[in-house]
């Protein structure tokens, strides 16, 4: 593939999310949007009209007719699979939304699928590129908190009932999960990745005060492998607007907690010898973004581009992916047994 010839990328499902990969990509020199698809004649046509591209109501009509590089799902989370599957078997290359899967066993179906083709699976977990996550990566890779002793991932947004009445699926269990699922799963993600492999899960779940099938509150502890423990909050009932997503990593010596409205700011950076650096760092904070998707679309995008090119994984593969999935799942275990869950999970 010319390095310099632009990457086609389509996307299926035209919602809520879409709006940000359509932004994206568009603002992203080596990528153009051909083609959109939505099962909503409408929501296709009018996403289409916004980004130039061709609309479609079929997925499958798309990938038979269109010649694509990439293609991003932004579905009801219990499509992703069967529809980055479809994609994958189709020869394209799959950029999935989280939750990748609602099952471990489409999840590694889907990540064999794409494999077995030859084409490149990312999941789309873009808080990792963050500023201020990469800062706290970088210390992290360099030793700088000593021995990792203890963190937390903490989501405390607001989504009314307005939101769930939006979609049917919304809040269901087959197709969509609750605030762990939906909502916090990025931020588990970036407690996973920074705290290593899980040896076992304890939490539980609640439905406070949305009318919706799973839960709207969730907590959980982890004991990672390496003897940490981890901390999740999870909860869409706060009054009376999202109010912060946030990561805290504790080691022997080193602090850091990067709050905000999306785990983009650095409040707190404590290491040996780093005053100076640490008014560098607290001086030079982004603000929030303008919605909790944060900024980190562009970057996860153009990495997928770049991994294509270069023939190499994308910075989040669906064995990354899959990680996140499975804490969630084994909290779901924890709340229907009233037991911990030794890792690897066991799916009924």
């Amino acid at each position: 593939m010319s390095m310099d010839k632009k990457m086609r990328f389509a996307i299926i499902g035209c919602g809520r999310i879409a709006q940000k990969h359509g932004e994206s990509i568009m603002a992203i020199p080596e990528a153009e949007l051909v083609a959109v698809c939505d099962i909503v004649p409408e929501k296709a046509q009018a996403f289409a009209d916004k980004y130039g591209a061709k609309p479609y109501t079929s997925y499958d009509e798309m990938l038979a007719n269109e010649d694509l590089e990439v293609v991003t799902i932004a579905t009801p989370s219990d499509l992703h699979a069967p529809i980055g599957i479809a994609a994958a078997k189709a020869g394209k290359h799959v950029m999935v939304e989280k939750p990748m899967a609602m099952t471990l066993k489409s999840a590694d179906e889907l990540i064999k699928t794409c494999k077995d083709g030859g084409v490149k699976l990312a999941v789309i977990h873009q808080n990792r590129f963050n500023k201020s996550v990469k800062l706290m990566r970088k210390a992290l890779d360099e030793g700088r908190f000593g021995k990792l002793t203890h963190g937390q991932a903490t989501v405390r947004w607001n989504r009314d009932e307005n939101y769930y009445a939006q979609a049917s699926w919304r809040g269901t269990k087959l197709q969509d999960g609750g605030v762990l699922m939906n909502q916090s799963i990025h931020n588990i993600d970036l407690l996973q990745w920074t705290f290593g492999p899980v040896e076992s899960v304890f939490g539980y779940t609640a439905t406070a005060m949305r009318p919706i099938e799973m839960e709207d509150v969730g907590g959980a502890v982890i004991k990672f492998k390496n003897g940490a423990i981890g901390l999740i909050e999870a909860a869409s009932t706060i009054y009376p607007k999202n109010i912060e997503e946030t990561l805290n990593v504790f080691g022997t010596t080193g602090s850091v907690i990067i709050g905000g409205i999306a785990v983009n700011r650095v409040e707190t950076w404590e290491f040996p010898e780093s005053e100076e650096e640490k008014t560098q760092i607290l001086d030079s904070q982004e603000n929030d973004p303008p919605t909790v998707y944060g900024f980190g679309h562009r970057e996860i995008i153009t990495d997928m581009i770049h991994a294509i090119k270069e023939d190499r994984l994308p910075a989040i593969p669906g064995e990354e992916g899959r990680k996140a999935l499975e804490i969630i799942l084994a909290i779901y275990k924890c709340q229907a047994t009233k037991e911990p869950v030794v890792f690897p999970l066991v799916e009924d």
